[in-house]
């Protein structure tokens, strides 16, 4: 056996005691792969899980492979008396899958609709040469008895006629006829022996499809204690399939809920990245600003030191201020006594 197609997927197996539960049978996503044998003409689902097979199914035309979600499928496998379920990563593998389970369902059908053409093609022949065999032991043998019976009765309605001129032609003829009927019965012999060897295969054949009837009774009623056994739980599955039913609209709230909280997630990460940006503006920002405190406490040096010159120039030119109005009053007081003594240099002047 060879895979003809291979997908990854988390295996589950209902729980055979509460029928309800899904219960993993992988730690982890494992290959399952579809198997054609072709001895038996049959296809097959395998997965392991290290030396472990945790699914070994053989597809059935009747088998159904059913979505639940959009990511798990499930199918009942009557043989191994259990119902299987698969998580794919994406509705995508899911769908494949699905596909590729109804196409080989599909082959399994045709499969077996031809091996019964062939088997009925094959019974309707051995039929027929049984229905000769049981009739053609009688037919020669009849045959047989009838001409041992007619050839002396010719030869002695030939044996009375006195007459030899006469009696020549109905000799004749008599022998004829005999030889006539002894060419039938060789023939007939010949019959005779095909339809025994005919009969005894026949014969063979019944007994072979005595046996296959054994099975097929033995099939059938095991089939019937399965169908006994299946209405017996037929009553849980109503509650099965109301609690799949909720399961399944809890799990489609959930993954709507799960839609939501990632596109708050996604619109979490884009406020995140505003805010990093906006961090980053804030850093630049601060730098900026720590260089220009830095840079206007150079200036308020600057300006304390020219505040300081400053004030030390007032005060130099308030001195020389003080000083030149000092200069000034001495120089108005120098300037008077000049003008008086002028005064009285004139005055003497004229007195003399």
């Amino acid at each position: 056996e060879q895979p003809i197609f291979s997908t990854r997927a988390h295996v589950f197996q209902i729980d055979p005691n509460t029928k309800k539960n899904w219960v993993p049978t992988s730690k982890h996503a494992v290959t399952v792969s579809y198997f054609y044998d072709s001895t038996r003409n049959v296809y097959r689902i395998i997965s392991l899980d290290g030396s472990k097979a945790i699914i070994n199914s053989t597809i059935t035309p009747n088998m159904t492979f059913t979505k639940t979600s959009q990511k798990f499928g499930q199918w009942a496998d009557s043989r191994a008396n259990t119902v299987y379920g698969l998580g794919f990563s994406s509705e995508h593998h899911l769908s494949k899958f699905a596909e590729k389970f109804q196409e080989f369902k599909e082959a399994a059908r045709l499969a077996k609709e031809k091996s019964q053409e062939k088997m009925e093609l094959t019974s309707t022949p051995s039929q027929e040469s049984a229905g000769g065999d049981l009739q053609s032991p009688l037919t020669p043998e009849s045959i047989n008895g009838t001409d041992d019976e007619r050839t002396p009765d010719v030869t002695q309605n030939s044996e009375p006629r006195p007459e030899p001129t006469q009696n020549a032609l109905p000799f004749s003829h008599s022998s004829a006829i005999s030889k006539h009927w002894e060419a039938e019965l060789a023939t007939l012999k010949g019959n005779n022996a095909k339809l025994t060897a005919a009969l005894l295969e026949s014969t063979a054949n019944v007994k072979q499809w005595k046996q296959q009837l054994a099975a097929y009774q033995e099939e059938a009623e095991r089939l019937h204690k399965r169908v006994t056994e299946l209405e017996c739980v037929s009553s849980q599955a109503n509650a099965v399939h109301t609690h799949k039913t909720e399961l399944n609209q809890t799990i489609q709230e959930l993954e709507e809920t799960l839609k939501v909280k990632e596109e708050e997630i996604e619109r979490l990460k884009q406020e995140i990245d505003s805010a990093r940006e906006l961090q980053e503006q804030r850093d630049s920002l601060t730098q900026k600003l720590q260089e220009v405190e830095i840079r206007n406490k150079d200036l308020e040096g600057q300006l304390s030191d020219l505040e300081q010159r400053l004030e030390k120039s007032q005060n130099e030119q308030e001195a020389f201020r003080n000083n030149l109005k000092t200069l000034l009053e001495i120089l108005d007081g120098k300037i008077f006594e000049l003008t008086e003594l002028r005064d009285n240099l004139a005055k003497l002047l004229e007195r003399s």
